[in-house]
């Protein structure tokens, strides 16, 4: 529980059209049939970014080298219930306020269902900030490298190529065809199991840093000699994702085609993929790894001849992805916990008696942070308050316990996000949802991965008629729960 997170408050919460400074709002937007639910690109202030993320909480790091990573990316989520992913970069990263937003607001201009699709930027003072679309399936790297419940199935990788080949495209044909460092890592999958390119790489991670950041035997080679990106140098990263795909390993691509010279496709190929496709089948994909790959430039394909290639080789696309994939399906019916059905069908009775249970179990750390400061006079009051809240909230006094809880946080030595869920009911009882969300989202900002903070969101929302966000956070508070019970 770091301290940052606790000073946030929860009015600071506010949807992300309300925390933002719009971006272009009269112009229309050129791809609204290709992505029509995403609002237009807009600037955040750091504020609601905070609250997005409960307070850039660790538990929120999704990036793959964690805290260590340069440019850290962090999950979230606004008001309304919208899952991010917030890319923060190093301070020292763009010095040019001008010229990163310049940057950003090219990208952000781009929509298209293959991308993960940048929303928005932080530009405040010198925190620099990229928001885009979460994608909550891991990347290829995960599912290709380093996968637990399956193998990727040859369907799935053929699908990975052509939609990574058709946002290639798109992208070129906006005008952004350079993609600084395309690998696996990239590469994320949605809800419904589809990949999508991450919109990251098409910025640079600093205003003259390097384009690659893997090792040099996958650069290609005009990057080694003139140290610039080109949209060949795109191809030639697309070659060596192909050679991942085939392979289920990162191979150095002069490894791989020696092997291909000397026509030892087996060797390249993934033992996994065993009696999955022909021999035709794994010729063709090589075929176009060994174009992508070509030492001269010029002599690769790009990214429409590319998707005509791969078109004709996809198999089973009638196969839904999270199928292939073997996930679960991000559009299946929930099946709830009685507390998450209890907050679905509004039973605020049902809710009391299960939190009233839990007790105070969830505040790890809560107590202890505090057990010095116990003797002081102000601090035994605070906890006198508490203690009244407790007894208020046991016996259904819901408006005496808003009193007591309210003195217990507002005296604010002590951050409880048991206090916060609590009073948060406590507000649904007296029919005030607004000061119930609030709270519930604070308890959130409190203890970033807790189940009930999602719930009680999700009860305040529909108080609020907000049906579908509402169902959003009861999906999310049902995911925290079974992570929990997964992991406990």
């Amino acid at each position: 529980m770091g301290c940052e997170c606790s000073k946030l408050s929860a009015c600071c919460w506010t949807s992300e059209f309300d925390g933002s400074i719009p971006e272009g709002q009269n112009e229309e937007n050129e791809e609204k049939d290709e992505v029509d639910d995403l609002p237009a690109f807009r600037e955040y202030t750091i504020e609601t970014l905070k609250m997005a993320t409960s307070g850039f909480a660790v538990e929120n790091i999704v990036s793959e080298h964690g805290e260590r990573a340069p440019n850290v990316v962090y999950k979230g989520k606004f008001e309304n219930q919208r899952r991010i992913a917030v890319k923060r970069f190093n301070r020292s990263a763009w010095p040019d306020a001008r010229q990163f937003l310049e940057e950003a607001r090219a990208v952000g201009q781009l929509r298209n269902h293959r991308l993960a699709n940048l929303l928005g930027c932080c530009c405040e003072g010198d925190e620099r900030l990229l928001v885009t679309e979460f994608m909550p399936n891991d990347t290829l790297a995960k599912h290709l490298f380093h996968w637990e419940a399956q193998p990727m199935k040859w369907a799935m990788r053929l699908r990975v190529a052509l939609h990574l080949a058709q946002a290639l495209e798109y992208c070129t044909s906006k005008g952004r065809a350079l993609y600084h460092d395309l690998n696996a890592y990239r590469i994320v999958f949605d809800d419904e199991g589809n990949p999508r390119l991450s919109c990251f790489g098409l910025m640079k991670n600093s205003r003259d840093g390097k384009s690659y950041s893997t090792n040099l035997a996958f650069t290609p080679p005009e990057y080694l000699r003139t140290g610039r990106v080109t949209p060949e140098s795109v191809m030639y990263s697309f070659g060596t994702l192909l050679l991942d795909l085939l392979s289920g390993k990162h191979i150095p691509p002069s490894h791989a085609l020696d092997l291909i010279r000397d026509r030892n496709i087996q060797m390249l190929t993934d033992s996994c993929l065993e009696g999955q496709f022909t021999n035709d089948d794994g010729t063709e994909l090589v075929r176009l790894a060994s174009r992508c790959l070509q030492y001269e430039p010029r002599e690769r394909p790009n990214p429409k001849s590319l998707v005509a290639a791969l078109i004709p080789l996809q198999k089973d696309t009638e196969v839904p992805s999270h199928v292939l994939m073997g996930i679960p399906d991000g559009a299946a019916p929930l099946t709830l916990s009685p507390l998450g059905e209890a907050c679905s069908r509004m039973d605020l009775t049902a809710i009391h008696e299960i939190i009233e249970k839990i007790g105070y179990k969830d505040d790890e750390g809560a107590a202890t942070e505090l057990s010095f400061q116990m003797w002081t006079n102000q601090m035994q009051e605070t906890l006198n308050s508490k203690k009244k809240g407790d007894v208020a909230f046991r016996h259904k006094d819901f408006r005496a316990a808003i009193e007591c809880y309210s003195q217990f946080i507002e005296v604010g030595t002590m951050v409880s996000p048991t206090v916060y869920a609590r009073r948060s009911l406590c507000y649904l009882m007296n029919e005030m949802p607004q000061e119930a969300l609030n709270d519930a989202v604070q308890a959130q900002v409190i203890s970033p991965i807790w189940h009930i903070a999602s719930y009680l969101q999700a009860a305040a929302l529909f108080a609020l008629g907000r049906e579908s966000e509402a169902q959003a956070a009861l999906k999310e508070g049902s995911t925290l729960e079974n992570q929990r019970t997964t992991n406990s």
